[in-house]
């Protein structure tokens, strides 16, 4: 059985929403320029009935309130959804339904997992889990069968109102048993990835972050372009945010505080609201978004656009701010680095349409950060004592 869009049509997202495709200037593309999206990583969102699959969908990139989640139906087909915000940011989401069993006959494994880039499986903390362990377990090996690159990913969802303890009880036990299953399976070389994930918290944008980040060839290169702007700007953390979705697609080493990350996330919230109300566009955030929050603890948050639908979130000491042109001219450094990867990874997309290269014999963002092409303009900012 080949599950194609005629048969299950994507429930899309609104015209008005932003999810569409721009360039490195934020310029909307043509519906065909960046390719078949078809050939994009798609990420394939399984689990038990009632495990929360379609709400972690709607929280993340349909801007939906936890509140509104609990009146959503269960999923009867498989819904897609295409993600194509930006250069970094382009794949697909295919929903499915609780009661699909990958070993009938008809089911066309090839189709379904072929093209996967990461499996996201949700398992109900609140509820009995031995059944999903075990729908797990299967789903995993008629994967890996199809497509052994595909990245595992276990949300031990729905872990609001549990304490700290039953958390890690609940991660231990899942992971301890997954992990035996496919060891008994001859299966050790698979690697599993777990959260602990929530819709009433930033828990489960942190995690799809992570998932994201797989999916992304030029992680390594925005990494480290972030390594070099944060110790030459006197910068204590920062992050690359997608801002409609408010996941980070990049990070510098360090690190990552919860605590740290919700307040990015809610300074971007901010932005959003506050630049919506003095706002005519479409998209309120735009080439001259910026902002500068004073916490009560000297801290500093700080966040300047890249592009139409990126943007750089900064933490640093308030006594570290006082060179803020260093830190300004630095940055713009750093963006002009972002839009050459961006140029080279049109080009990547050209030549996988045009000659069908496997995506690892294409060009090397990397050559960025060896050859020093992208740091040679940026400068130490030292700190004010």
């Amino acid at each position: 059985m080949s599950y194609d869009d005629d048969d299950y049509p994507a429930d899309t997202f609104p015209k008005d929403f932003g999810y569409r495709a721009y360039n490195q200037d934020g310029l909307e593309l043509e519906p065909n320029a960046t390719g078949n999206s078809e050939t994009k990583p798609r990420i394939l969102l399984m689990g038990m009935r009632r495990s929360g699959k379609s709400s972690i969908q709607k929280v993340v990139f349909h801007k939906m309130s936890p509140n509104e989640t609990l009146f959503l139906e269960s999923t009867s087909k498989i819904v897609k959804d295409d993600i194509n915000n930006s250069s970094f940011v382009q794949f697909q989401i295919w929903d499915f339904p609780g009661q699909i069993d990958f070993f009938e006959p008809t089911f066309d494994s090839d189709m379904i997992f072929g093209g996967c880039g990461a499996l996201v499986f949700v398992i109900d903390a609140k509820d009995d889990y031995n059944e999903a362990l075990t729908k797990f377990k299967n789903t995993v090996l008629q994967a890996y069968k199809v497509n052994q690159r595909i990245k595992f990913e276990v949300f031990i969802h729905k872990v609001d109102g549990i304490s700290d303890d039953s958390k890690m009880e609940s991660q231990r036990d899942i992971h301890q048993r997954s992990s035996d299953d496919l060891s008994e399976a001859g299966l050790n070389q698979i690697h599993l990835s777990f959260h602990l994930t929530s819709i009433y918290d930033h828990s489960i944008f942190e995690a799809f972050s992570k998932v994201v980040q797989k999916l992304i060839p030029q992680l390594p290169t925005l990494e480290n372009l972030l390594n070099i702007f944060i110790p030459n700007s006197g910068i204590e953390k920062a992050f690359l945010f997608d801002v409609v979705s408010k996941i980070y697609i990049a990070t510098d080493s360090s690190p990552v505080d919860m605590q740290t990350y919700e307040l990015c996330c809610d300074m971007i919230d901010v932005v959003i609201d506050l630049s919506s109300i003095y706002s005519s566009e479409e998209t309120a955030f735009d080439s001259g978004s910026s902002s500068l929050i004073k916490l009560n603890n000297n801290t500093i948050l700080y966040l300047r656009e890249v592009n139409k639908f990126l943007a750089l979130v900064c933490i640093l000491r308030e006594e570290n701010f006082n060179r803020q042109g260093v830190i300004d001219y630095n940055f713009i450094c750093f963006r002009d680095a972002i839009s050459e990867v961006f140029e080279l990874r049109l080009k990547r997309q050209k030549q996988l349409e045009n000659n069908g290269q496997d995506d690892d014999d294409l060009l090397d963002e990397q050559a960025l950060i060896r050859h020093g092409h992208d740091a040679g303009g940026i400068s130490r900012a030292q700190p004010i004592n």
